[in-house]
């Protein structure tokens, strides 16, 4: 797998990043990176801003984020709302806090789905030197078309454009890892196409997984997270190791509500994990809980 303890330390080593725990903050929380410093503060190994985007974008029309309560879940529409990738860098700038920081980059809404490499390669320019590892998102149900770029018709170019790029950027500020943000919805083919592409084109990792369109919600769009996305998000996350075998990194996220899910993440193959709705439900003790916990030790 992609971390090992530090013998020197108590530190888990993750993609060559040191890091005080295994649990992170999934990106969408602190989409512009206001926040770093208190959520730093709370014990987190990892925190993962974003998701940004070229342009300033207000996302998708209101209401657009619905909590339901009795399933412990979220389903959001929000459209990648953030206030651009400038505004970003300069937060980031600004942090006191020193706790390792993925930034998750995506596409502005009204990018053609072809040219969307445009701006990935954009946002990744802009982030490379200020990331601890960069996240590409081309899984979020809430950008028109985006989830195409998972398909067999785009995934090698977007992947091996990528490539080129960071390996242009690491001879001037050193080696960034790139990481790709994956659907739970992929089928079993979709999912192979895009495990072969990503070990073809040498990607550092994968984070697994997104939202789920697949559920009854009454507003019928968006994508639900929370508790009932744990398990196709872990079956898509047993079936990615299966695929990729031991040694990529993956970062595991949804449905991870308490100690038992996040430990039966780990057991299932990823390397850390992230949470995001189970924050929101149970607040700043799931994450003490976690970090204290013997698994981690």
């Amino acid at each position: 797998m992609g971390f090992k303890i530090n013998n020197n330390s108590d530190s888990i080593k993750f993609l060559d990043i040191d890091l005080s725990n295994k649990l992170g903050l999934a990106a969408g929380l602190d989409k512009n990176g206001d926040y770093i410093d208190c959520l730093s503060a709370l014990g987190f190994g990892y925190l993962e801003i974003g998701t940004v985007t070229p342009r300033p974008q207000t996302g998708n029309l209101k209401p657009r984020l619905y909590r339901i309560r009795p399933q412990k879940a979220l389903v959001n529409s929000m459209g990648f709302n953030n206030k651009g990738v400038d505004y970003i860098v300069q937060r980031v700038k600004e942090r006191s806090s020193k706790t390792p920081l993925g930034i998750s980059i995506g596409k502005n809404f009204d990018t053609p789905i072809d040219s969307a490499l445009d701006d990935y390669l954009y946002c990744l320019d802009k982030v490379y030197k200020l990331a601890d590892y960069v996240a590409i998102n081309i899984s979020s149900p809430n950008t028109k078309n985006l989830r195409d770029l998972q398909s067999n018709e785009y995934i090698d170019n977007l992947l091996s454009s990528i490539k080129d790029t960071q390996l242009e950027l690491a001879s001037t500020h050193g080696y960034t890892p790139i990481l790709i943000k994956i659907s739970p919805d992929m089928s079993s083919e979709e999912l192979k196409t895009l495990s072969k592409s990503v070990l073809q084109n040498k990607l550092d990792g994968i984070i697994c997984s997104n939202t789920t369109v697949n559920h009854n919600h009454p507003s019928k769009k968006g994508g639900l997270s929370g508790k009932p996305l744990f398990e196709p998000s872990t079956s898509t996350l047993v079936a990615l190791r299966a695929l990729v075998g031991p040694d990529l990194p993956i970062i595991a996220s949804g449905g991870v509500m308490n100690l038992e899910t996040f430990n039966q993440k780990i057991n299932m193959g990823a390397d850390v994990v992230q949470i995001y709705t189970g924050f929101i439900f149970e607040g700043p003790s799931l994450v003490d809980q976690i970090i204290n916990s013997e698994s981690q030790k």
